[in-house]
């Protein structure tokens, strides 16, 4: 059972079409990437997503609830944190119960649970310049969920992370993600994460941009530590690369 659809979405600027057609599904607890060239239109479309644009054509559903340029129904997370430098990690993570109008006290509370999961106990009154890269990640990514629990956009959210941080990042968020019941949508140019961290890898190609291929990763997640060096990670990889540069 899908909990987000995107159906037929064409999204055009100043008269260019930037994406064209493009109908995908998410499913409960998978993650599904959007893999392609930059400018390809890949953020184009998680703004239809987020009902932050509207579409020239195409519905966007949510549990066959129709969302289309109706924004605040799923969670949005960008490149970067965004976290509000003057705010302490507690009162950065409690905005979105603020904006929907819960009083200040009754939000912490509401969030003082969440800490503890999220790998942020102890960082409740600290500042974002007090925190690592990796833990202002993971505040960023509890703020995103508080937004909406069923469904996260993430444009490139770990980009900015050295290796073996964004390693990190990644085993943690795959357990959160069972743990919490959540279903990604997730933007990245990097394939070696696509592969690492994917159900399904959509490439998207062309102007104006189309999915033109579907990649479904058999591995199960979490992969294996050694999965990276495996043949089988070697062959979608190439696939990939064969398909991007239209060989």
């Amino acid at each position: 059972m899908a909990v987000l659809r995107a159906e037929g979405i064409t999204k055009s600027f100043n008269g260019q079409k930037i994406i064209e057609q493009i109908s995908l599904e998410l499913k409960e607890g998978e993650l599904v990437s959007l893999l392609g060239v930059s400018g390809g239109g890949k953020t184009t479309l998680f703004n239809v997503i987020a009902g932050l644009s509207l579409p020239d054509e195409g519905k966007v559903f949510l549990d066959d609830m129709d969302i289309t340029g109706k924004p605040g129904q799923v969670s949005y997370m960008l490149q970067k944190d965004l976290l509000l430098p003057y705010r302490t990690i507690e009162d950065n993570v409690v905005l979105p119960l603020l904006i929907k109008g819960m009083k200040k006290k009754d939000a912490r509370q509401k969030v003082s649970g969440y800490f503890g999961r999220f790998g942020l106990e102890g960082a409740q009154k600290q500042y974002p310049s007090q925190l690592s890269g990796g833990m202002k990640q993971r505040a960023a990514l509890l703020r995103t969920y508080l937004f909406s629990r069923r469904v996260a956009l993430l444009d490139e959210p770990f980009s900015a992370l050295d290796m073996l941080t964004k390693s990190a990042v990644h085993d943690w968020y795959l357990q959160v993600m069972e743990q919490i019941h959540l279903s990604t949508l997730f933007v990245t140019h990097d394939i070696d994460e696509a592969i690492l961290l994917s159900d399904r890898i959509c490439l998207l190609t062309g102007k104006p941009g189309h999915i033109t291929k579907e990649i479904r990763i058999e591995e199960p997640r979490p992969r294996k530590k050694d999965f990276s060096l495996s043949e089988q990670f070697l062959e979608y990889k190439r696939q990939i690369l064969s398909h991007l540069e239209g060989r």
